[in-house]
Order: C-alpha cells, then structure tokens, then sequence
C-alpha cells in the first residue's frame, strides 16, 4: 500500500476512539453499477458499518454509498457488499472473531489502481475508562506539543 497512489475514500474515524484495533486485513468490494462513480465522488459513510462472517463469505454491513446522481436506476444505498479475500485469511479472522469480544469493522476504503479495497481491523471495544484515558492523552501530547512550539 505504500509504493502505489492510493486515494482513502471514506475512513472510520470513530473506529479508533470505540475500539483497540489490533489487526488490520485488506479486502476488495464487490459493487453494482453506479456505486463506483458515487465511491469516486466520495458519497461513503462508514459510520455504523460493519463486517459479519457468514459461511466462508465476508459481508460489509450498514455501509452506505449514496445513489448516483446522473444514473436512471439506482442501487440501494445500504445493501450488504460482498468483500474479496483469501479463504485462508478469512478463516484466520472467522476464529478470532469467534473469542468474547473481537468483531470485524471497517476501517477506511480507499482507491488502488482503480479498484476499490475495504480496510478491516480486528477489532475489541473499549471500556469508558480506556476512552477517557485516550483522551487524556491526547490532550497532554497537544499541550506538550504546544508548550515547545512556544520555546523555539
């Protein structure tokens, strides 16, 4: 992902304060018609999106890709999406999934060589406390930050 131009179309940004993103796994995206024109346009919100295991098939849930505008038939904007990986990949997620409380979530999608990819972490959820922590210190490394940029 580093040597080629890559261009993030939509990130979770909520992900990182809701959850410890422990491992993270590239996937492609099966799309209909017009969704790739809307994903270019950048019309994506990942927000409350999701990523379920059904089978040996991973499915993006709750994504929403808004319609095209200039199109006669549409898609729907939150059908399920199909994602692209190995099996063996999908396996090695399916059993960490499978231990009390990782779940799938998608990170970011982005643009490769013209073709779209999902990031998807695995995922634990954080505690009140963890957040609150984050938050601290995030607001000390800004104030430090600060503090030395007044210095020089």
């Amino acid at each position: 992902m580093a040597d080629e131009a890559v261009k993030v179309v939509a990130s979770n940004r909520k992900a990182h304060h809701e959850y410890f993103l422990e491992e993270r796994f590239e996937a492609g995206i099966v799309l209909q018609g017009t969704e790739i024109k809307s994903l270019r346009a950048g019309q994506v919100q990942l927000r409350d999106s999701y990523v379920l295991i059904e089978e040996f098939e991973l499915f993006l849930r709750n994504c929403h890709i808004a319609p095209y505008g200039h199109a006669r038939e549409n898609h729907d904007p939150v059908r399920p999406r199909k994602l692209l990986m190995h099996k063996r990949e999908i396996l090695k997620i399916r059993a960490k999934v499978r231990e009390k409380g990782y779940t799938l979530i998608p990170v970011q999608i982005y643009l490769t060589k013209g073709r779209a990819k999902v990031e998807i972490a695995l995922a634990k959820g954080k505690k009140l406390h963890d957040k609150r922590e984050d938050i601290a210190k995030r607001d000390a490394e800004r104030d430090m930050r600060r503090e030395m940029g007044r210095r020089e």
